[in-house]
């Protein structure tokens, strides 16, 4: 754990000896005279407390996730920091930029020890949207934005899926610096102590951030995407990268109605054992085939989404499950961020949020809308 630096003058020391010698109603006490050490320790722990930067932490993952977790406590050991955390309530994975709009959300407060801490039933960008809005939090603004550390790789295009990725662009659209920061986990390989090994490897890059971002130094206008190897503690070290075209296969798997948890007209837990196998027999005979029920508004053809759906001009509705596989590529350029990352690097990409087209794809775009428009005349 890092110790940080806490002297202070003499003549400070004998200020605040002077003012708690006073609260005591020794008013007649010479300032020179000794207040009792731990009255002074706790006096420079309450200037510390206002004084230290503050950082504010979300993920995609959710508030009880590790990663998250693991951070957050490394954040508050280290003492250097006032730790703020407003993450999701629930797994928001692959949420993207997503807002909640025309519903209420609640901000419940969680203990965290250490830090101050609210559960969000939204998104990431729901919960930096909150937390620097001046609603939920009295401070104005923090130093820093911090998300993550989220389970699995935010590289190439899988950050325009990336809840943890949209919490720090959310910030960085409202002018605060911040990180993303993802752990490579592969199934079966990893584990859960690698989040505490991960934060060990980015702690020393966000302790630099928030120095430089004190100094007036760090880059302005960008965030940073930090994707930790699958064994962060035998990393490489770090390396600047870009973004790649990467991203996981994405599976769609048809499945059956009757094992949807939220199909209607289905077997409860709450059911008699009779309404239970009276529904068995009922799924068993019409296994494949379509079950009809009347809503308010239409009829609709529940089916097997592994059947084929029935002629008929009422409603059909099936069910498939999303799958995320990964992709077996081999990857040439060294710059590019899933290359460093598979390589064994810390791979640290900087994101922008200006607009960037190339100038052979601007030149092509103008030329064809130009052709496109002149050949409907």
């Amino acid at each position: 754990m890092t110790s940080k630096n806490n002297g202070l003058s003499a003549a400070l020391v004998s200020n605040l000896q002077d003012v708690l010698s006073k609260r005591k109603g020794g008013s007649d006490a010479s300032p020179s005279e000794e207040a009792p050490s731990t009255s002074v320790a706790a006096a420079k722990e309450e200037i510390d407390e206002d004084s230290r930067p503050i950082v504010l932490v979300t993920n995609g993952d959710g508030i009880d996730s590790p990663g998250l977790v693991s951070l957050v406590e490394a954040l508050v050991s280290e003492g250097l920091y006032n730790v703020h955390v407003c993450a999701p309530q629930t797994d928001k994975s692959a949420s993207s930029h997503s807002m909640t709009l025309g519903e209420t959300i609640a901000a419940s407060s969680v203990i965290i020890k250490g830090a101050t801490a609210f559960e969000v039933s939204g998104t990431p960008v729901d919960c930096i949207s909150l937390g620097l809005s001046g609603a939920l939090f009295a401070w104005s603004k923090p130093i820093l934005v911090i998300s993550g550390i989220n389970q699995g790789s935010s590289c190439g295009n899988q950050m325009f899926y990336s809840g943890a990725v949209a919490g720090a662009r959310e910030a960085l659209v409202s002018g605060v610096p911040s990180l993303s920061i993802s752990l490579h986990w592969k199934r079966g390989e990893s584990k859960e102590s690698d989040f505490k090994d991960a934060v060990g490897v980015c702690l020393p890059l966000i302790n630099a951030t928030i120095r430089d971002i004190e100094k007036g130094v760090f880059p302005k206008d960008c965030s940073l995407n930090i994707e930790i190897p699958t064994s962060p503690s035998s990393n490489k070290g770090f390396k600047v990268t870009k973004q790649s075209m990467w991203r996981q296969s994405h599976s769609w798997q048809a499945v059956s109605a009757n094992r949807h948890p939220g199909a209607g007209n289905f077997m409860s837990n709450q059911q008699s054992l009779g309404a239970q196998l009276a529904q068995l027999g009922r799924d068993a005979s019409a296994a494949g085939a379509a079950r009809r029920f009347t809503t308010q508004k239409k009829s609709i053809v529940e089916i097997e989404s592994v059947g084929v759906a029935p002629k008929t001009e009422s409603r059909v509705k099936k069910y498939f499950r999303l799958e995320l596989v990964a992709k077996n590529e081999e990857h040439t350029d060294e710059d590019l961020d899933i290359k460093a990352l598979e390589d064994g690097f810390v791979s640290v990409t900087p994101l922008s949020l200006r607009p960037k087209m190339d100038s052979e794809t601007q030149a092509a775009v103008s030329e064809w809308i130009s052709k496109a428009l002149n050949a409907d005349q």
